[in-house]
């Protein structure tokens, strides 16, 4: 008779390895010589309150050899198999109570993915089709649906599920070749963030090998990395690239999870964006990328999602956490049965446990140390600040990360709100760390299209939102402020659509945000209409302008500077289509094109000018030795904004940035001064006659930008007197370099720059500002204006 299905048989008991004792230390699978000098490997495997835990080898025909793991320290289980070498797949079956009743979810039939798996092989069911239901720990299909759960699913999950890679700690390829001098690590004040997706990005490329799109490969390809440094972007923030599964719902409905927000492995590139192969392979690709990126000055920042796993809620797969000890993993509420869900996801690592945050922070020194990473964006990190239930900036995760010698040193940005009470949490994470500030978002989007009843929250938002950040030592660049993000529209639909177009996802269009703060220019979608489409352009320019002009650290989205669009779908989160990835043709349109080049442009002065990236907050307040201020704030008429006027109509304003004397010392102690500069931005329709303010700010202006132009070749060099008017055209944003007057030639050439496809509307005077009694108004007068920090 031949043995159950799962079982091993006598052929498979005759291979079984000798198992030592080994180590409870490192947790997970590490090569190594055994007391007898041969090489093996150590398993080790954290899984408290288990009753046993069995090792399962699996050879290259899916044979299945199993050994018990006898030694148990701490709650570790642990033993080394000697001859087991790299490439060596594997996984665990663990025994215990099955009680859910009480949070206990064990069962010997699932075989579960080791958390420290520095590498998988295999795909989560079989086929891309919908999940088996071999791979719930209860029985799916059980009749009565309200306890489904609660009954246990004694089939096999093995052949469905993928399993760990045994991966050699090659010392030619492992930490030394990591150390400091080798990274780029560019100050936070200097740096330039670009969020691309590894497969989206590389996989439309015409010069990257059709073998090597979408993969970290291509990534590393010359052809990706020419258009990077062409940008002058400082860092690459890699969409989730631990390794993650596919839900369910989207594979009944023939999608795919392409974001990735639904880790499974912390530890393990995902194999899906690997050209060289999944038995360990994609970790030195993984490596290569990062060293290729690294070599032409780019760091690599990962986004993380620790927050959440992909087993979902109590009627989920069982993939690995679950089954490994559901109670020490996740938050559980009163009723153990069901998790706590901070995350919209289903459930909820629990941080405050000693084994998760070990298992984070160790996964996280190993994306550093071994990896070669230069930072992280934390996914809805304010679950991962809960201690018990509320948020709370003294943690224990926020704690161990302030005090780790290696964490506390790279780049940490924080999403910092979850979907729980309370979550919301933009200004309150504590020094070492930056958010991504909405507030910036929300408020730049409002200003362009004509919704901002004022300019108060604006005004704090372009000089580094100090009303948020001004505390405990934090500085301008602890706001990562952007426009767009990879979730919701991209900038291009952000000026081509009012309202998400998301059918293609199959939740008929219920999903994504209804908040997209978005105006059409006149036409729903793609229009042949030629005054929409300049418009629109011209929308993108004044976008682009006005987060790369802002103080603070500015994120763009891969493809945003070239026109990218989604089609207005605002969710693109299961679009690993042409949907979701970046059209290379674009630059075919010479448009488009020199919107990459103004792009790059204002990264340059961003390069070139320390006052555009200032390490301080600017005090507002008279400077010596000619007492003009650091920041200063102008109405079309010329003249410092009064209290009264941050009330009023925000259609045009201008933003002068003096570069005289910058609170900030060189390598060697010195001074830093820069250039002044005079931004002015106008939302309006209508031109209106701005007045440049006069001396002592400036003898006159040369323009370096204007967004009412499509190439902006022909506007740099123009010059200005100051104290005289110029027309400025309708939804346009200028910048000026600011001149004392020793550069002020004999004679000046007064004009006005007019865009090419401005309106023909007459000259106007802007509206008077409205009266307005406030005991927070910020005022110029009073030192107080948006980007002085309040003493």
């Amino acid at each position: 008779m031949p043995a159950p299905r799962g079982a091993e048989g006598p052929d498979a008991v005759a291979r079984r390895p000798t198992v030592w004792p080994g180590s409870p230390q490192p947790l997970g699978a590490r090569v190594r010589r055994g007391p007898d000098g041969a090489l093996g490997t150590n398993f080790a495997l954290w899984a408290g309150g288990a009753e046993g835990v069995e090792l399962c080898l699996f050879d290259d025909d899916g044979r299945e050899t199993r050994r018990p793991l006898t030694e148990l320290t701490h709650e570790i289980w642990h033993g080394f198999v000697p001859g087991v070498l790299p490439g060596q797949r594997y996984g665990y079956r663990v025994r215990g109570r099955w009680d859910p009743w009480t949070g206990a979810r064990w069962n010997p039939a699932k075989l579960l993915l080791d958390p420290y798996a520095r590498a998988v092989d295999g795909e989560f069911g079989s086929g891309g089709g919908p999940l088996p239901p071999e791979v719930y720990a209860h029985v799916r299909d059980w009749p009565q649906q309200h306890v489904a759960d609660t009954v246990r699913d004694e089939r096999d999950s093995a052949p469905y599920v993928p399993k760990g890679v045994v991966v050699h700690d090659d010392p030619s390829d492992g930490p030394d070749e990591w150390m400091d001098d080798r990274r780029p690590k560019t100050p936070w004040a200097d740096s330039v963030i670009y969020e691309l997706h590894v497969r989206g990005f590389t996989r439309r490329h015409p010069d990257i090998p059709p073998e090597l799109r979408g993969s970290y490969a291509g990534l590393a390809h010359p052809a990706a990395l020419e258009h990077l440094t062409r940008l002058g972007v400082t860092a690459v923030e890699l969409l989730p690239v631990h390794q993650f599964a596919h839900e369910d719902h989207l594979l009944r409905r023939g999608l795919r999870n392409y974001w990735g927000y639904n880790s499974i492995a912390y530890f393990a590139p995902h194999a899906g964006y690997a050209a060289s192969g999944t038995r360990g392979q994609q970790v030195g690709e993984f490596r290569r990328m990062v060293r290729a990126l690294h070599a032409v000055g780019i760091e690599v920042i990962l986004d993380v999602v620790y927050n959440h796993t992909a087993e979902a809620g109590e009627l989920g797969p069982t993939f690995s956490l679950r089954g490994i000890d559901n109670r020490g993993y996740y938050r559980l509420q009163h009723d153990p049965r069901r998790y706590a869900d901070y995350t919209g996801c289903g459930n909820t690592l629990h941080v405050v446990q000693p084994q998760v945050l070990r298992l984070i922070t160790d996964s996280l020194r190993y994306w550093v140390t071994e990896m070669g990473v230069d930072g992280f964006r934390f996914d809805l990190a304010a679950a991962l600040a809960r201690s018990m239930h509320d948020v709370d900036m003294l943690s224990p995760f926020l704690a161990v990360i302030a005090q780790d010698p290696v964490l506390r040193r790279v780049k940490l940005i924080a999403e910092p709100w979850d979907v729980g009470s309370g979550g919301y949490q933009v200004g309150a994470f504590p020094p070492l760390w930056t958010e991504w500030n909405d507030r910036y978002r929300d408020a730049v989007r409002d200003f362009w299209r004509g919704a901002l009843p004022d300019v108060r929250d604006l005004g704090y938002r372009l000089s580094g939102s100090s009303d948020l950040y001004a505390w405990g030592g934090r500085r301008p660049y602890a706001s990562v402020n952007f426009v767009t993000a990879h979730d919701g529209f991209t900038l291009r639909d952000l000026v081509s659509y009012e309202r998400k177009h998301n059918e293609a996802n199959g939740e008929g269009n219920r999903d994504g945000t209804h908040d997209n703060r978005a105006w059409n220019c006149g036409a729903e979608g793609e229009t042949d209409d030629p005054g929409v489409r300049a418009l629109r352009r011209r929308q993108l320019r004044n976008l682009l302008t006005t987060l790369l002009l802002s103080t603070g650290v500015p994120m763009l989205v891969a493809g945003d500077e070239m026109g990218r669009t989604q089609g207005g779908n605002n969710n693109a989160y299961c679009q690993d289509n042409e949907v979701g990835w970046v059209d290379w043709t674009l630059l075919e349109d010479p448009g488009w094109r020199a919107l990459t080049d103004l792009a790059a442009r204002l990264v340059a002065l961003r390069r070139a000018h320390p006052v555009l990236r200032r390490r301080a907050f600017f005090s507002g307040r008279p400077q010596a030795p000619d007492g003009l201020r650091d920041l200063a704030w102008f109405t079309a008429h010329g003249a410092e904004m009064t209290e009264r006027d941050w009330y009023g109509p925000p259609a045009a304003f201008g933003m002068y940035l003096s570069g005289r004397d910058i609170p900030q010392r060189d390598a060697r102690g010195g001074p830093v001064t820069d250039d002044s500069f005079l931004v002015l931005l106008h939302s309006g329709p209508s031109p209106v006659r701005f007045t440049l303010p006069g001396p002592p700010w400036a003898a006159e202006y040369e323009l370096l930008v204007d967004t009412g132009r499509e190439e902006q070749e022909a506007a740099p060099g123009t010059r200005h007197p100051a104290g005289r008017p110029l027309t400025l055209p309708g939804r346009t944003a200028l910048l000026f370099r600011a001149l004392p007057t020793e550069e002020r030639p004999a004679a000046p050439v007064p004009g006005t720059v007019p865009g090419p496809d401005s309106d023909a509307a007459p000259d106007s005077a802007p509206d008077a500002a409205p009266s307005a009694e406030s005991d927070t108004a910020p005022s110029a007068e009073s030192g107080t204006a948006p980007g002085g920090k309040t003493e």
